[in-house]
Order: C-alpha cells, then structure tokens, then sequence
C-alpha cells in the first residue's frame, strides 16, 4: 500500500493510493463525494459550494475542503487523479487535464432520482468505496419511503426568483409527485427556467407557493390578497442536485405537506 502527501484546507494528511485523489469542479457532485469519499481524498471542490446562495451542502461542511475556480493552472497545482466535472466542462480545458495525465470523469444533470442513485454509485465507484454509494442509495430510499404520500395531490408552484419556475422534466418536479404534489408549472406546460407572471398566478393561483428566493416574491399585496393559498419558503440549494440533497428536500416537501389542512 503506496502513501502520499495530501492536502485538505492546508492540512497535511495521508491517502491510501488505493483510493484516487480527487478536485470536483461542480456542486452536484461536491456534495455527493462528501459523503463517499475519505476527507483526504478530496483535494478541492467547486467554488459554488463555498457559496451559500450556490452550494448544495451545508456550509460547515463544505468548508472543511478547499475550493478552487476550477482553472486549469489551480487544478494541476493540485495533483489530483481524477477531476469530476459537468458535462457543461469545456473541451479545451477537458484536454488539457487529459494532455497532462489527469483523468476526466463528466456527470450530467440528475433529472430523475434513478439517475441521480447511479451518479452517486458512480462517484463512489471512482472514489473506490462502492460500499459508501449502496449505503447513501439506501438512505435516499429510505427517505423516500418516510415521504410518500398516497392522498389526493396538492397544487404547488416553485416560483425562483424572478418569476421562474422548474420543468416537468426535473428532479424537483418528481420529488414534488413524490410527497404529494402536483406542479402547477407542469400542468401549464412551462419548460425549465420558463417565466410565470405574477398575472397568471393571480388568475388561477395554486394551493401553495413555494419561494426560493426570498421574501420579495411574496410580498405583493395582491398575493395576500388570495384566500385559501399557503406561503412556504423552499431552500434553493434543494433545487438543482439529487444525492444526499433529495433526503433533505424530500423531508421538508413533506413536512410543507403535513401542514396542509
């Protein structure tokens, strides 16, 4: 068993070269090999993840790995065995890493909870604890089991800041299904990233109104106009990645749920 010098946030550290070292330059990913891989394999993470309005994880954990922008120069500097990126990586830099014997390992968006569960056997796969992938696959469906709902459907809107509001071919809008709601964004046909007025809202206005994005979005009097709505706030780190963040927007879905009358 070979052993080598790491670096986690300045900390020297020892890894079993069994398992690879490892720079994710995407948040999705970020916190899914936080909680497969060993803390001294990951070299960096993404940038966004030490962002709170951009992460995906908590931030007491996310801050106990170093972040990088994701440049060539700063990612050979850390002498990883394999950068995890998106699929949206840029083919010159993807070369680079490739030209200098850094492997590259893409991941595109997880719109499903059955592609985000391999995207992390996957990941755990690469960061050679396969076991760790089972194990958080199992918590997830656990989770979703503790969620299911069977009664009649709520309506719900997801409305981001300015007004936008997820597709029906999301990861989100299959985790509303799931916990007892039905998108009114769907229902109307509205694609990823499409805008919903405050106009059409007011006209046929759903059961509940879930803000990611702050308080400004609800605060137009004629929202508190509508009877028989319910406001909830929604994190918008529960948005855009599966892996361990379905268990954490599963459970609080089914609690806004649970509350309804």
């Amino acid at each position: 068993m070979g052993i080598v010098g790491g670096c986690t946030k300045g900390r020297t550290a020892l890894v079993d070269r069994r398992h690879p070292t490892l720079v994710s330059l995407n948040p999705c990913t970020d916190a899914i090999l936080a909680e497969v891989a060993d803390p001294e394999q990951i070299r960096a993470i993404s940038h966004f993840s030490h962002d709170p309005r951009a992460a995906s994880m908590p931030q007491m954990q996310a801050r106990r790995f170093r972040a990088t922008g994701g440049t060539a120069e700063e990612v050979l500097a850390l002498d990883p065995d394999i950068v995890v990126a998106s699929s949206f990586l840029p083919r010159t830099r993807a070369e680079a890493f490739r030209k200098l014997g850094v492997r590259v390992e893409t991941f595109g968006v997880a719109s499903t909870i059955a592609d985000s569960e391999a995207q992390v056997e996957r990941l755990a796969a690469l960061a050679g604890h396969p076991d760790r992938g089972k194990a958080l696959v199992a918590r997830i469906e656990q989770a979703l089991g503790r969620t299911r709902w069977t009664e009649t459907p709520a309506t719900a809107l997801v409305w981001q800041e300015g007004g936008i509001v997820p597709g029906e071919e999301s990861l989100i809008a299959q985790l509303l299904a799931h916990t007892g709601f039905s998108s009114l964004s769907a229902a109307r046909g509205l694609g990823q990233g499409a805008y919903l007025p405050l106009e059409r809202v007011l006209t046929d206005p759903p059961r509940v109104i879930l803000a990611a994005g702050g308080e400004r979005m609800l605060s137009h009097p004629a929202l508190r106009e509508l009877e028989g709505v319910r406001y909830e706030q929604f994190d918008p780190a529960l948005l855009y990645c599966g892996g361990p963040t379905i268990i954490r927007a599963v459970k609080r879905l089914h609690t806004i749920r649970d509350r309804l009358p």
